[in-house]
């Protein structure tokens, strides 16, 4: 969620907010009884516990973050060194499940993110079918260079593609590579929804960033937004979210620099976290973040919380 260049390690605060805004990660960092960790000053999980528990028992004071920062180091996180805001996220969401020696709460924060899919390929020349089961711990959307919106790329995302050519799969009942359909479908949301808008995109060996307007609501329902994204296994009935944190890129794609909206727990308020500064903030504010206008930020990713805006509820966590 940041960029760890050697000037600017003080994104981390942005960092802090947006995980500290996902309230259950701290809970579940809270039961851990990190006692019996060795080498403590590379263990992420351990780190990242001390950092929200300070910002949970004193919100007047910056909680220190050079020890989170030198442990994401030693796992080749490396600082000084621009990195991508999801790579980064999803890379201490690996390490929070490796490292931790608790096994059910480290899989207690994976089930926070972790999205079930189906995804089936469908041979063009014989119509068999190969299904395959696994998980995602985010949405990476696919964005149009022109004016696009969540539902949109949702949408684009849950569609089906033909394989043709090099993309051709194997296909074991005509024993060779053959021209294929390719779909996925949901078998169970998350109570944190990760959505990362893939705003960077490389040709003829650059990579340029899309500064173009993609709006993104307060609160969704996914059953009525991609009704056909869901598999006949889908057993969920809530499928509202409210968004609680919005990450912002502003600059280039070659260098640039993160900040975040983030939902207040207690007020549900927004505020807006640029490195130390912090205020409250509007709706109407953080929809300046939808793009379209290169002088200012863009949001990169979302983060949405299962439940109306009225009454967003903490998940049931085991323990």
């Amino acid at each position: 969620m940041f960029t760890l260049r050697g000037e600017d390690q003080i994104i981390l605060k942005d960092t802090r907010k947006t995980l500290s805004a996902t309230w259950e990660l701290g809970d579940i960092l809270d039961k851990w009884n990190a006692s019996a960790v060795r080498d403590e000053w590379c263990n992420v999980p351990l780190q990242l516990k001390k950092v929200l528990s300070t910002m949970k028992s004193d919100t007047s004071r910056p909680a220190h973050h050079r020890a989170f920062l030198n442990s994401l180091d030693s796992n080749r996180i490396r600082l000084g060194t621009q990195h991508d805001a999801d790579e980064v996220f999803l890379s201490i969401l690996n390490l929070l499940h490796h490292q931790m020696d608790d096994e059910r709460l480290a899989l207690d924060i994976q089930n926070l993110y972790k999205i079930s899919v189906e995804t089936c390929v469908q041979c063009l020349d014989c119509s068999s079918v190969q299904t395959l089961n696994t998980y995602l711990l985010g949405l990476p959307l696919h964005v149009k260079e022109d004016h696009d919106s969540l539902e949109g790329c949702l949408t684009s995302f849950f569609e089906h593609q033909e394989l043709r050519g090099i993309d051709c799969c194997f296909c074991a009942q005509c024993e060779k590579k053959t021209p294929s359909k390719k779909g996925v479908k949901l078998l169970s949301l998350p109570h944190i929804l990760s959505v990362h808008l893939k705003r960077f995109r490389n040709s003829n060996g650059d990579t340029r960033k899309l500064d173009c307007r993609i709006t993104f609501p307060e609160t969704i329902d996914f059953s009525e937004t991609v009704k056909e994204a869901f598999s006949s296994d889908f057993n969920q009935n809530d499928c509202k979210y409210t968004l609680h944190a919005v990450v912002v890129h502003s600059g280039y794609a070659s260098f640039g620099h993160y900040t975040a909206y983030v939902r207040q727990r207690e007020s549900q308020r927004w505020y807006y976290a640029d490195d130390s500064h912090v205020h409250q903030a509007s709706w109407e504010t953080v929809q300046s973040s939808y793009g379209g206008n290169y002088s200012s930020g863009t949001a990169y990713m979302l983060m949405y919380r299962k439940g109306s805006k009225e009454a967003v509820q903490q998940p049931q966590l085991s323990g």
